[in-house]
């Protein structure tokens, strides 16, 4: 690691290890640090040094690093838009990081997201701001994945779908085109969404009903 990183990755837990795997991979020699509350000072993850706890002081010593979220929950998907405030930062801070095994035609990405390996899009597609889109997604013509928002490993998003703000989509599940998922929802694994999903509202199973 330089001893000024470029980029900084706040939580070292799986996604900002697939991050930082995403970067290795893009071959641009990105100097990467992590920022965790709960780990040591110095301590080494997948060749990636924890410089600090993710507080302002820290952040205003690598002043010059961008800065990605890297914490993701299917229990609890505000937790990113929660942290991102904590943090208080100035939208130019942030990047974006996309990896080199990633398609994106036509596609525009917010500030602070992530879009992982085999992630597939057609074109007129939006991921907003601190979005993350795990491996394998597929988001076809004028979808919106809202910011804040997680699509999990292998979701299918139809033609002219809306995912809502801080909404889990979770691992293989399918969103039929035109449909609607609410800020705040949670969509199970596996779940065929054949209509709207209210905000804040967890539907499982094919096709798709309220569980709570």
């Amino acid at each position: 690691m330089s001893p000024s990183p470029e980029l900084l990755l706040v939580a070292a837990g799986g996604l900002g290890r697939e991050a930082a795997a995403a970067i290795r991979a893009a071959g641009t020699g990105t100097s990467v640090a992590f920022l965790d509350d709960a780990i040591e000072v110095g301590t080494e993850i997948d060749g990636v040094t924890v410089v600090g706890p993710a507080t302002d002081d820290i952040l205003a010593r690598f002043a010059d690093a961008e800065v990605v979220v890297c914490s993701a929950s299917s229990a609890d998907p505000e937790r990113r838009r929660r942290l991102v405030a904590r943090l208080g930062l100035p939208t130019s801070r942030y990047g974006r990081i996309v990896h080199p095994a990633a398609v994106l035609d036509e596609c525009e990405t917010g500030p602070g997201s992530i879009v992982l390996a085999g992630a597939v899009t057609t074109t007129a597609v939006t991921i907003g701001a601190h979005a993350v889109v795990m491996p394998g997604v597929v988001m076809v013509h004028d979808t919106v994945v809202g910011d804040y928002s997680v699509l999990a490993g292998g979701v299918a998003l139809g033609g002219g779908v809306h995912i809502g703000e801080a909404a889990y989509v979770g691992a293989a599940s399918v969103v039929r085109e035109g449909c609607h998922v609410g800020d705040g929802a949670i969509v199970g694994m596996g779940a065929v969404v054949v209509r709207d999903v209210p905000a804040g509202e967890v539907w499982v199973g094919n096709p798709a009903r309220r569980l709570r």
